[in-house]
This record gives C-alpha cells, structure tokens and sequence, in this order.
C-alpha cells in the first residue's frame, strides 16, 4: 500500500452523535447536522458527504486527465455521483455510481478522459477493489 510522502491537506472533523449528531471541521468551514438516510430529520448523512466529495474530485481528475491531451472541460460539466449504502448476507456494504456529464466533447476522448480520472482520483484510489463502482457517461 502506498505511503504519502508529501501531505499537502489534511481535512479535520470533529463528530458527535454518529449517524444523528453534529460535525464541524477545525477551522468551522463545515459545520453539519447528521441524520440517518431516510430518517426525514434534518440533517444530511455519511453516503451524502462521500458522494459530494468524490464528485468533485473526480471532477478535478478529469480536469487533469484532460489538461495532458491539451483540453479544456466544459464549464458545465457534472458527475453525479450515488453512493449506495446496503447490506448482503448480513452486513453492510456501500457501492457507488459516477454518471459524468460532458456535454459536446467527443464521446471516445470522454471515455478515455473518465478513465484516465478514475486511476488518477484518490477517492477512485480508495474504493478500487473494496467496493463495487460503475462509471457511466451521461
């Protein structure tokens, strides 16, 4: 397993109540009320925050991935990003889907942009073999 040999950000939270409490980062940039998936409490939930942090890196994945083929993203580009949270035989498993949006590019130069991010994304990195992730193009 690679180690890091440069941190260049660690994100810090501090979270009370589990899955019906409070988080807050160190410097108070986020500051959330959790609530169970389908409670109807206010609040948002685990799956949530993984899905909107993994979109938005994979975003800059693909931002990069482009960059080594001299292009730019769209400005409207988009990946929607599902999180699933179930269980099998017992116990509880997440699987995820990434539907990306990039409207008016080539579809194959997309393709292979999607790819490359996907190798490129530390969230990809971090889920790769441990749980089930289909990336489609929308």
């Amino acid at each position: 397993m690679p180690k890091i040999d440069n941190v260049l950000y660690t994100g810090r939270t501090h979270t009370t109540g589990g899955r019906e409490g409070f988080a807050r980062s160190d410097d108070a940039a986020l500051e959330v009320k959790l609530s169970s998936p389908g409670s109807g409490r206010p609040g948002t939930n685990p799956e949530q925050l993984f899905a909107a942090g993994w979109s938005a890196c994979f975003i800059g994945a693909m931002t990069r991935a482009a960059g080594t083929r001299q292009l730019r993203l769209p400005a409207d580009v988009a990946v929607d990003a599902e999180v699933h949270l179930g269980t099998s035989e017992g116990e509880f498993f997440l699987q995820a889907r990434l539907n990306v949006s990039l409207p008016g590019m080539d579809r194959d130069v997309v393709q292979a942009i999607i790819h490359e991010a996907h190798q490129l994304c530390p969230y990809s990195k971090a889920t790769r073999g441990n749980i089930d992730v289909e990336l489609n193009l929308a």
